[in-house]
């Protein structure tokens, strides 16, 4: 009997790191077939090419889909997935999946959902029924209607699928893959084990991180995309005043991104930042390492309410892009205001006393997902019940 084929599409840098321990655990399974298909910001150096990492953790990659059209503005963004859906049907026609799984809710998502979905393939989506506020809650739900099957990452979120006329049977919490990751950095070693300007570069200052220091994740909000260069002003004032050892993550490929990214060049040009250092990408599993020895997370990135949820490390959520979405106890919301982002690090970076939750999952993710795909039944179609 033939393997069954499961084509997973990676289409940004937080996917992957989001779906890597799911990669790992299809390639092993002696009934599945992984194709990999990498795609949009994922190939791009200047968003830091997570092709790189994905290669180097040993995985062949089936086709590379470049689809992303330059801009970082709305139109953009629905051209970039008008264009993927073109090329990913036709990886899809070459591959000839028994599954396709998408990831998360980033724009790109919608055309590997689109394509698979009209080439009648069974679709698979990750981390469905997640509340944000933003462009991504469209997608999001947008692709829970379009999905077969649907692995979600909390309780909440299968409540809300079911909720969205989805059959029971077909609707899992499987806890979010990422979290095998943080499981692994906790249980290996609780001490940086690199020297991050070494090994990833970037540009900047220096700074010791002995005596600890801050990580820095802010993304343009895309339905305030207008607002993004004053949004990334706020924090790095806040940043600025606190002359704490920081560092600094590049924005995702995002409708306003090139606002988030003009306004950290600009500020870089009018002020000396001795103790900030900026990187554009780094290694997964390296990433929560340096999570997970820092102070605080501050921005608005999804790593912040999941991995760090597990982590138990502190986070200042600027903004609404995390809006509603399920937390632990280490997250504190706060707005664009420089004192209330500064008042609130300094408050977090004081609480000694991490505590993990679960909110996510335990830490086997990928293994029950590769089950999965290997055991349900082929379905491309459905009726609402209700």
């Amino acid at each position: 009997m033939a393997k069954r084929k499961i084509a997973v599409v990676i289409t940004a840098r937080p996917s992957y790191s989001r779906i890597k321990t799911a990669l790992i655990a299809i390639k092993e399974h002696p009934e599945l077939e992984l194709q990999l298909v990498v795609a949009a910001s994922a190939l791009l150096d200047r968003y830091g090419s997570a092709v790189n990492y994905i290669i180097q953790d040993g995985f062949d990659i089936a086709a590379k889909v470049f689809n992303v059209l330059e801009g970082e503005n709305l139109t953009a963004a629905a051209k970039t997935t008008g264009i993927g859906i073109l090329e990913l049907s036709t990886v899809f026609d070459n591959l000839k999946p028994d599954i396709v799984v998408t990831i998360a809710d980033r724009f790109e998502t919608m055309a590997t959902a689109i394509a698979a979905s009209y080439m009648n393939i069974p679709l698979a989506h990750i981390q469905g029924g997640e509340v944000t506020g933003n462009i991504d809650e469209k997608v999001r739900h947008s692709i829970t209607k379009l999905a077969d099957y649907h692995f979600v990452a909390s309780e909440n979120a299968k409540e809300r699928v079911i909720k969205l006329g989805e059959n029971p049977d077909f609707v899992f919490n499987t806890g979010c893959p990422s979290i095998d990751l943080a499981k692994q950095v906790i249980e290996e070693n609780n001490i940086l084990p690199f020297d991050a300007y070494e090994k990833y570069g970037g540009v900047g200052a220096k700074p010791d991180l002995d005596k600890g220091y801050l990580v820095v994740m802010q993304h343009p909000v895309t339905n305030e995309y207008q607002d993004s260069r004053k949004h990334i002003e706020s924090t790095l004032q806040a940043i600025h005043e606190l002359n704490k050892p920081t560092l600094w993550f590049w924005p995702n490929v995002d409708a306003g991104a090139d606002g988030t990214s003009t306004g950290i060049r600009a500020f870089r040009e009018k002020y000396t930042l001795p103790n900030v250092h900026f990187f554009k990408n780094m290694e997964g599993k390296d990433f929560l390492y340096l999570l997970h020895n820092s102070d605080c997370l501050i921005g608005n990135s999804s790593v912040g309410i999941r991995e760090c949820a597990y982590l138990g490390v502190p986070v200042v959520n600027i903004g609404s892009r995390q809006n509603r979405r399920d937390r632990g106890t280490n997250v504190v919301d706060v707005t664009y205001d420089v004192e209330a982002i500064k008042n609130a690090i300094l408050d977090k970076i004081q609480d000694k006393e991490r505590k993990s939750s679960p909110v996510y999952g335990g830490g086997n993710t990928g293994e029950i997902i590769a089950g999965l795909l290997e055991k349900l039944p082929l379905k491309f179609h459905k009726t609402i019940e209700y």
